[in-house]
């Protein structure tokens, strides 16, 4: 039985990763754990025979004194080699632990030890599908597993053996189908879990299982959701006097603090929702923006038997609503509230093409873990949203294979988009983004007509989602895939499969096969011809790129249109055969093998996808447009393979107004963000959205209090940036970053508006040595999401975080974790960035001045954004240090300034700015 099983669960801290190159241990823990219980705890520090680097020191809190007076992992080598006898060696990234111990135990003459191994992080990527990180110190918080001082052997050897005892529970909770699933793949893991899942198997055997919300699809156990009980009426009167909202807002908030701009908020929205009126508030960081709008909202929508929707932009505004605000409304309010999360159908799993894709025998490892997740995540989740998983990057490859798709045909199978759809007629509340709702004015049946009452958060990203939606792209490299994965009669590919099928059945003449196969053929030649006609002008061009990574509008190209009209027609010739081939297949489905069902759905799968490119295609190359840009992104060094090209609107303000006047004429509408005007220009982003001169803007500011531990300081004896090379100016900058960053002693955001300046000014600030007892992350030059960059950042004292674009809004890092944001350059879009020059160019057509009507208002928006950055709570602290000297020296500067709230600004120079800070660290 694996359940008398004796497991050493093992954690080591090292000088580095490479014990090739010198890297030692500097401790050892070993956790024994037999049936569940931990039996003894092994911990030691080593001498490493050398001295531990400091980023180590950071990391780990152990320093040259902690090891002083420790021993040579020699001394201990024998005793370690003993309790590990007749264990499964268990670790957190077992590969690092075990190689790293085996080199050492070379080193110390032993013999290799060998047993079984386990994974911790392997193991709970697939328990655990949905957790934000799979690092120990994020998981032990998740799971409120005791992890005091992390990167310390000692504590994570035991946080990792609790973490292991957690895992193993939740397997016992899993349904045996699952199970079964489970342990049939498990065998192409990486480590030994197989074991560890068939002993979970066998013992859910034994047990009666009652209640379980579960529904069968196949092979497949899904979680249900019970039946929501109707809501009981319940007497909603809206709390009018200032006594009336603080003693409301006082039951959920122990220590909740009046804020007068909050409760104007709450009675605006009122008054707005009840005449069916539009209004627009710039809710600024500290009044309590979402409580603020959630409050009168659900007031409204329980009050008067309504419903109400709320817009945001990001997936993790959407979380944040639905897992923290709305359950604290509830608490207000003592009510529950039906809500609703609607997405656009492809963020939902097709069960059914799941299914299939199990029933394929030829899985990578990606796609072998992906499966598992997916198994264990479908008992459990309540949405069927796929971008609740957190998978690899092959994973993520295997997630575009399975999500649902716009069918004819009525799904068979569970199906959990439909499903958000039945939830949304009865709920009080429906949270969904700004796309969904930009969707609805081209979905065949519109979702949002019963809706009566509209918040539109996040709201000057409506226009960037408004673009986004409208975009086309063209990646040269994406046909070359779709080719590759339908290929030939005469290659290893879906359309020898596919025919392979046809004959075994009888279905389909071989003849038909190669008469398609021609077409094909046909097809990739028109498609070469096609790309090398662009190539060709590219290199002959009047303006010939001068670098590697260029951009160009197709209208400078001039290209003959007779090769595109070719690939449009060879392409349908191909789909019309290939849907009609296809169609022999439909009415006797049911007399395939599953892996003949997966052969043939791949088939449409893949006929679908060419039919979206060639849309694409017509749309970029053969459609006559003057409202849209069109540019070429290429790189000299790698064609065609480098070659994208773009299309975008320049102007959205009619796409939005298209799905909006509707809206109009049904509801109220609430359009909030935190900046929504600049100085001199309330009305830059409303005019975007459609919005009439005419609506209210309320400009509603956090107290002056609120900003106290806000300074700025714009440094003077920087460099003029027109009037010295780019080299000479990047120098100054990672200079005047490095004292910054160290008398700040971290925790910095240094803000670019360049990716290649940001990337040369690391480079150099690396290669200075200046920093290297910090932490780094760069956007671009570290690896990760933005938001596992921003966690990492927060998890050491002495970092620093180099972002470009998305990082001067929407991150919060709150409390002492942030000390100063560096500004290196004032945020305006680069006159060459071809979207920004199209719109620029479409302003000037219209007599507009493109700088103080586009470029400028746009810059102090993120301007006041990246300051948005520094303050979260009034009771944060941080600089905000400004390099560009333009904020000084032109007369636009001024205008930068007032966008940011009435804190001390100080002009000083390097030296003193330095000496500032260490007066106000103190």
């Amino acid at each position: 039985m694996l359940e008398s099983q004796k497991y050493a669960i093992v954690d080591l801290e090292t000088t580095g990763h490479a014990p090739a190159n010198g890297d030692r241990m500097i401790q050892i823990a070993i956790v024994i754990m037999q049936d569940w219980q931990v039996e003894r705890t092994f911990t030691k520090f080593i001498h490493p025979g050398k001295e531990i680097p400091p980023f180590i020191q950071d990391l780990t809190h152990i320093t040259d004194e902690d090891v002083k007076d420790a021993l040579p992992f020699e001394a201990y080598a024998e005793l370690i080699y003993e309790l590990l006898e007749d264990c499964i060696f268990v670790a957190h990234n077992a590969d690092f632990d075990l190689s790293f111990l085996q080199a050492e135990l070379k080193r110390a003459g032993l013999p290799k030890w060998h047993g079984k191994k386990m994974d911790t992080v392997e193991l709970a990527k697939i328990v655990f599908p949905t957790a934000f990180s799979f690092k120990l110190g994020d998981l032990a918080a998740d799971l409120n597993i005791a992890l005091a001082n992390a990167h310390r052997a000692d504590d994570d050897a035991r946080a990792t053996a609790e973490l292991f005892k957690r895992c193993w529970q939740e397997l016992l909770h899993l349904p045996q189908l699952t199970l079964e699933q489970m342990h049939k793949r498990s065998f192409q893991l990486k480590s030994n879990l197989s074991q560890l899942f068939f002993e979970a198997l066998q013992m859910r055997r034994q047990q009666v299982v009652e209640n379980e919300q579960l529904v069968y699809y196949k092979n497949l156990a899904i979680h249900t959701c019970p039946q929501q009980a109707v809501q009981q009426e319940h007497m909603m009167i809206y709390p009018q006097t200032t006594e009336e909202k603080t003693k409301l807002m006082s039951a959920a908030m122990p220590h909740f603090e009046e804020r007068p701009a909050q409760f104007t908020m709450m009675d605006t929205i009122w008054q707005a929702l009840q005449e069916k009126k539009e209004c627009v508030i710039e809710a600024s960081t500290g009044i309590g923006k979402t409580v603020g709008y959630l409050l009168p909202a659900i007031y409204y929508a329980r009050k008067f038997q309504k419903k109400v929707a709320i817009s945001t932009y990001t997936a993790h505004l959407q979380e944040q609503l639905v897992e923290e605000d709305l359950p604290k409304v509830e608490q207000m309010l003592g009510i529950n509230i039906q809500v609703a999360v609607l997405k656009g159908m492809q963020h939902y799993i097709d069960v059914a093409r799941f299914e299939q894709c199990m029933a394929y025998a030829d899985e990578s490892y990606d796609d072998t873990l992906t499966i598992l997740q997916i198994l264990v995540w479908l008992t459990k989740t309540e949405t069927g949203v796929l971008s609740e998983l957190n998978v690899s990057g092959g994973g993520q490859l295997f997630l575009e294979r399975i999500r649902k798709m716009p069918n004819d045909t009525p799904a068979k199978s569970f199906d959990f988009y439909q499903q958000a759809l039945q939830k949304s007629i009865h709920a009080d509340c429906i949270v969904t983004n700004h796309a969904m709702v930009l969707s609805d004015a081209v979905r065949q049946t519109p979702i949002f007509t019963e809706v009566a009452g509209w918040i539109i958060d996040e709201a000057h990203q409506f226009v960037q989602a408004a673009m986004q939606q409208n975009e086309m792209i063209f990646s040269y490299t994406q046909w070359k895939y779709i080719f590759g994965q339908m290929g030939t009669l005469e290659e290893t590919s879906l359309c020898q499969q596919f025919c392979q099928v046809a004959q075994k059945q009888q279905r389909v003449s071989m003849q038909r096969f190669q008469q398609l196969d021609a077409q094909w053929l046909r097809l990739q030649r028109a498609f070469d011809m096609a790309i090398q006609q662009i190539i060709n002008h590219v290199q002959r061009y009047k303006k010939k790129p001068s670098t590697s990574k260029n951009s160009l509008f197709l209208e400078e190209l001039s290209l003959a249109k007779d090769p595109f009209f070719l690939v449009t027609k060879r392409a349908q010739q191909w789909l019309d055969a290939a849907v009609a081939i296809g169609k022999d297949f439909e009415n006797s489905v049911e007399q395939l093998t599953l892996h003949e069902q997966y052969i043939v759905a791949n088939w449409y799968y893949w006929i679908r996808e060419l039919q979206l490119k060639i849309v694409e295609w017509e749309d970029i190359f053969l459609s006559v447009t003057t409202d849209h840009s069109i540019w070429l992104e290429f790189d000299m060094r790698s064609l065609p393979g480098s070659l994208q090209v773009f299309k975008k609107p320049v102007n959205v303000t009619a796409i939005i107004d298209q799905v909006v006047a509707p809206l109009r004429e049904q509801a109220s509408i609430v359009w909030t963000s935190g900046t929504l005007t600049v100085p001199n220009n309330a009305h830059f982003m409303t005019r975007q959205l459609g919005i009439a001169d005419t609506v209210p803007v309320s400009k509603l500011h956090a107290p002056a209090t609120y900003y106290a531990g806000a300074k700025a300081f714009i440094v003077t004896d920087m460099p003029e940036i027109q009037q010295v090379t780019q080299e000479e100016y990047i120098e100054a900058v990672a200079y005047a970053i490095t004292r910054t960053v160290r008398m700040t002693e971290g925790r910095c955001f240094v803000l670019f508006t360049s990716q290649d300046m940001l990337r040369k000014t690391v480079e150099l600030i690396q290669d200075s040595e200046l920093l290297d007892d910090y932490m780094l992350f760069a956007q671009g030059v570290t690896g990760g999401s933005r938001m596992r960059i921003l966690k990492s950042f927060q998890k050491f004292s002495h970092a620093v975080l180099f972002g470009t674009n998305s990082f001067w809004e929407g991150v919060d890092v709150p409390g002492d974790a942030l000390a100063a944001v560096i500004v290196v350059r004032l945020p305006f879009s680069s006159p060459e960035e071809p979207v920004f020059k199209a719109r620029a160019k479409y302003v000037t057509a219209q007599g507009r001045n493109s700088f103080s009507e586009l470029s400028l208002p746009e810059a102090i928006m993120r301007f006041q954004q990246g300051f948005g950055r520094l303050i979260r709570s009034s009771q944060d602290k941080g600089a905000f240090i400004i390099l560009d000297r333009r904020i000084t020296t032109k007369s636009y500067g001024k205008e930068f300034l007032k966008a940011l709230p009435q804190i001390d600004i100080k002009k000083v120079q390097l030296p003193e700015l330095l000496k500032e800070l260490n007066a106000w660290k103190k």
